[in-house]
């Protein structure tokens, strides 16, 4: 690893603390008054999708199961992202209000049954995110892999807070552009070079 590699994770390690610090002091209301508006946004703009991915609100992300919710009373599926194996994209289960669910290795509800399905849509939470479409996740690259291996590739939509935009998050080589972002200001399709 070279010095530039050390000091980009080292940036990256110490904005990802930062990053969950501003989410963790919004407080309960404004966490709730903040995602009702994203999930808002989100009903107004994209249409039901076959299958959605979402992931499980941690660390204080945008709750948006509510969005997830509607799409599947109106008769859509819904599934959660699943850690396999080290290293390798991520496989998505079905998820219902009756799934078993058991924390993973990250401490991360997972559904323990349920069908292996492919997403058409996955909604991906943003620890961290830029204008040009990059996301800072937690590190591990599991969406960046998933989003690079899948054919077809779904449609990659952020949702995240205001509070946690960046005028760059450096992307690298690997890091996949996303095709849409939402937060509670609106939905934002991400500017290109």
């Amino acid at each position: 690893m070279t010095e530039s590699d050390e000091d980009s994770t080292a940036w990256r390690r110490a904005l990802r603390r930062d990053m969950v610090a501003r989410r963790s002091a919004l407080g309960e209301a404004a966490h709730a008054a903040l995602s009702a508006r994203i999930v808002g946004h989100l009903r107004a703009a994209l249409p039901r999708p076959a299958i959605v991915a979402f992931c499980w609100p941690v660390k204080d992300e945008p709750d948006v199961r509510a969005i997830v919710e509607h799409w599947v009373a109106a008769g859509g599926r819904a599934v959660l992202p699943v850690v396999v194996a080290e290293a390798a994209p991520l496989a998505f289960r079905e998820w219902t209000a009756a799934t078993p669910m058991q924390p993973d290795r990250y401490g991360i509800p997972t559904p323990t049954a349920g069908d292996w399905l492919q997403p058409d849509l996955i909604l991906l939470p943003l620890n961290g995110f830029d204008a040009a479409g990059y996301r800072l996740g937690y590190g591990g690259g599991y969406f960046d892999r998933t989003l690079a291996a899948l054919s077809p590739r779904p449609l990659a939509v952020g949702v995240g807070f205001e509070i946690n935009r960046l005028a760059s998050i450096r992307p690298e080589s690997h890091d996949q552009q996303l095709d849409l972002i939402v937060t509670e200001t609106g939905a934002f399709r991400p500017r290109t070079a």
